[in-house]
């Protein structure tokens, strides 16, 4: 039988048997859902189970996996030696670890990073899943944590990615926390920085730790051993990662230094302006910690601000004090080069003499209290002595590089008017250049240019001093001389090369030419008494008995030639309107003894034109004056083994470079040709100028003990 269209049992019929239907849209929609209920009941139910598995266990099978997985995601070695627990609470991650341990890497030399009795946590899920952490609770027992930098300053143990660049420390953000017993240890070994934190026990509700977390510690700087304290004067927004407000305080080689700023993150200085203040009894000992040697000064007081920026410690906006000066600038500490170097400009408004004489080896506090000498003797020269007998470290010279350009308007002096000083400070690898080295004094120019080469042993120093024209009223107004009457200048240059590693070695084994002119003029003394030495008294005997006018100087010519430490006068001509000066003798540096004698023999036949010799002797500290006899003048400086050159007046007008000699009034002397070229007023050759020998026999050098007591 033929089916009919609408026969059921046609398998053409869409309803035929064995037939599938087409799906509609909504069988397919309603199809998705079920897919979608049955995966969600699934993944919902795993999730409970998986809940109630570690509610119930609290995770302590995931110990092992966990170990694993955080070791190998850190690449570091992460243990827990106790209870461990990782589970939902309910929904919040719960954390709890006992004796948990996480490794340095091997560069380190502590082999922890992170490790702690116990800590319990509970921790945001989101959160970590963006690497935001935040923790929800934080209950920490007995931790220590450690935080190094490697030697070349590339790689730090809390930058868990050894391929990339080191990191900053950022704490996670913490709602409520309890830490007891935290200790944290940080290490640069560039800085040669090292120290160790203890932190007061935290407590904090609802992100608010309270008014300051606050902390002690110790440690070493390059060395040099110091204590500190400090706070967080910023906990709550530390911990939500805001503003961290720091201030401590240090103490090393009797110095305080107090630093406060605002941190980016807690362990991250870089860039970051931070007020910093310092004070002490001696800044030598402040800038001796990071192996920087200056002399020794008065107690001081510094601000500054420090910016860390590199390698490099930048310090602006400089203002203080050390002793009575004041000091202001700004100075910047490179630590990457092989040496330290330091780079600074500085000024002083007014300097005191007295913080000038570490400088030359004084002890400052000594030179206030009890005088020069006293300072001399305390710097281990012999009694009686000015000369300082102390020394900078050497090898300490050597330890750092340095350009520094200083200077100061004014200097507090009470003998010598002295301002404008300016100095150019250049050290490399232990030379040590002061060019130029130039300063006022009245009203005259000292240029100087000095090198000491610390390299070789002893250190050889190199002296260059230039005076220009000046005025001899200022320049011994201290001394006895009148300024009214007295217009007479002098214009001079020392050049002496010494071998020592003090002032007084250097100059006690120096050989060289000191030399300075005197042209046209007029000088005066008042009858005033200074260091047992009257100048007005001197000058009296020289000229005559009652000094009622000025001397008229036409030219004058004081010069000594030094070998091995001793002077010898080459020569000392002084040409006036009415006498012919000259002298004999000498001093040395290295006994600082003197002896030099004067004879002024007038031009024109007196029946007092002939005065008695007149000898400075004694010492520096303790000169003396002495009318002697012409016997005893042709001996004055025998007893210090001198040489007299007598060297011509036209090369030492060449030395000092005085330019054209005529218009410095030299004439009359240069007509001499020599100083020995001067003439007795009867017409014979003076012989009491030199001779170009030196006293060699024993009946040219007089014994010591019968040379006016004083040999």
């Amino acid at each position: 039988m033929t089916p009919t269209p609408h026969d059921a049992n046609d398998p053409a019929h869409p309803e035929a048997p064995g037939v599938a239907k087409p799906f509609s849209d909504d069988d397919r929609r309603k199809r998705r859902l079920r897919i979608a209920r049955n995966v969600a009941i699934g993944v919902l139910g795993t999730l409970i189970a998986v809940w109630l598995i570690l509610f119930i266990t609290k995770g302590r099978f995931l110990k092992s996996p966990v170990e694993a997985i955080a070791s190998s995601m850190t690449e570091r070695e992460v243990a827990v030696k106790g209870d461990f627990q990782l589970y939902f609470a309910p929904f919040r991650i719960k954390f709890l670890a006992e004796g948990l341990t996480v490794s340095n890497p091997r560069w380190a030399t502590r082999p922890y990073l992170f490790t702690a009795q116990r800590v319990d946590t509970r921790i945001a899920p989101l959160s970590a899943l963006f690497g935001n952490w935040r923790l929800y609770w934080l209950d920490m027992t007995d931790a220590a944590v450690d935080l190094e930098w490697n030697e070349a300053r590339t790689a730090n143990t809390w930058t868990f990615d050894n391929s990339g660049d080191a990191e900053p420390l950022e704490l996670p953000t913490i709602d409520r926390a309890s830490l007891r017993d935290t200790q944290v240890r940080y290490r640069d070994p560039v800085l040669q920085l090292l120290t160790d934190l203890d932190f007061a026990s935290v407590v904090s509700n609802d992100a608010e730790i309270g008014e300051a977390v606050r902390f002690t510690g110790d440690g070493t700087l390059r060395e040099t051993p110091f204590t500190l304290k400090g706070a967080l004067l910023t906990p709550d927004a530390t911990v939500q990662r805001g503003q961290n407000k720091l201030e401590l305080q240090a103490r090393a080689a009797n110095n305080i230094i107090d630093i406060a700023g605002t941190l980016p993150s807690l362990a991250d200085i870089e860039g970051v302006p931070l007020a910093t203040k310092a004070r002490g009894r001696n800044a030598a000992e402040l800038l001796a910690i990071i192996g920087v040697v200056i002399p020794q000064t008065r107690k001081y007081q510094l601000n500054a601000q420090l910016v860390k920026e590199g390698r490099y410690y930048r310090f602006t906006d400089l203002k203080g004090t050390f002793g009575a000066s004041d000091i202001a600038g700004k100075f910047t500490v490179d630590m990457g080069r092989e040496r330290v170097h330091i780079d600074a400009d500085l000024a002083t408004r007014t300097l005191d003499i007295i913080d000038v004489s570490p400088f030359i080896g004084y002890n400052p506090d000594v030179v206030a209290a009890r005088g020069v000498q006293a300072a001399a003797a305390a710097s281990g020269a012999a009694p009686a002595r000015l000369l300082p007998n102390a020394t900078l470290r050497a090898e300490g010279l050597r330890a750092f590089d340095a350009d520094v350009r200083y200077t100061a308007a004014k200097l507090r002096s009470d003998a010598i008017p002295l301002s404008d000083l300016s100095v150019t400070v250049g050290l490399d690898d232990g030379m040590l250049k002061l060019s130029p080295f130039a300063l006022t004094m009245a009203r005259g120019k000292l240029t100087s240019d000095i090198a000491i080469d610390w390299r070789r042993r002893p250190a050889r120093t190199q002296y260059d001093i230039r005076l220009s024209p000046t005025p001899l009223a200022q320049l011994l107004g201290g001394f006895g001389v009148a300024e009214a009457g007295t217009t007479g200048t002098v214009k001079g240059r020392v050049q002496l090369t010494g071998d020592g590693d003090t002032l007084h070695d250097s100059l006690a084994t120096s050989t060289g030419r000191m030399a300075f002119v005197i042209p046209k003029g007029t000088f005066w003394t008042r009858n005033v008494q200074l260091a047992e030495l009257d100048f007005g008294t001197f000058v009296q005997k020289m000229f005559e008995d009652k000094l009622k006018d000025p001397v008229q100087i036409n030219c004058g010519l004081v010069a000594f030639t030094v070998r091995n430490g001793a002077a010898a006068a080459d020569p000392i001509l002084i040409d006036t309107t009415k006498n012919v000066i000259t002298g004999r003798g000498g001093f040395s540096f290295d006994t600082e003894q003197m002896d030099v004698a004067f004879l002024a023999d007038g031009k024109k036949f007196s029946l007092i034109s002939g005065q008695s010799p007149v000898q400075i002797g004694g010492t520096f500290s303790t000169a003396k004056l002495n009318v002697i006899s012409p016997e005893l003048l042709t001996r004055a400086g025998a007893g210090l083994g001198l040489a007299v050159l007598a060297a011509p007046p036209a090369a030492l007008l060449a030395f000092v470079d005085v330019g054209d000699a005529k218009s410095a009034d030299c004439g009359p002397v240069l007509q001499g040709a020599r100083a020995a070229g001067q003439r007795t007023t009867k017409g014979k050759p003076r012989d009491d100028v030199g001779t170009g020998k030196a006293a060699t026999t024993e009946e040219e050098r007089p014994k010591r003990k019968k040379f006016l007591g004083i040999f």
